[in-house]
């Protein structure tokens, strides 16, 4: 798979990834998406790419309506 698309979602705190996939487990299980290996604690935002536009734009609406924690 070629993962051509991307979003960056604001996300602080540590854990960002296990956070991340328990979020899109919970709200988008059909979703794929590839994460980063590791994300420093200190930045604020995480990119997550994604397979299509579509798929952009229902992470931005879910993400919109319920934000990760």
């Amino acid at each position: 798979m070629t993962f051509k698309y991307s979003v960056t979602l604001p996300i602080s705190g540590g854990n960002k990834l296990r956070r991340f996939r328990e979020w899109a487990d919970a709200h988008l299980p059909e979703l794929s998406y590839s994460l980063p290996h590791q994300t420093p604690i200190k930045t604020e935002t995480m990119t997550v790419r994604l397979l299509t536009l579509d798929d952009r734009a229902l992470v931005l609406r879910t993400f919109a309506s319920a934000p990760l924690n």
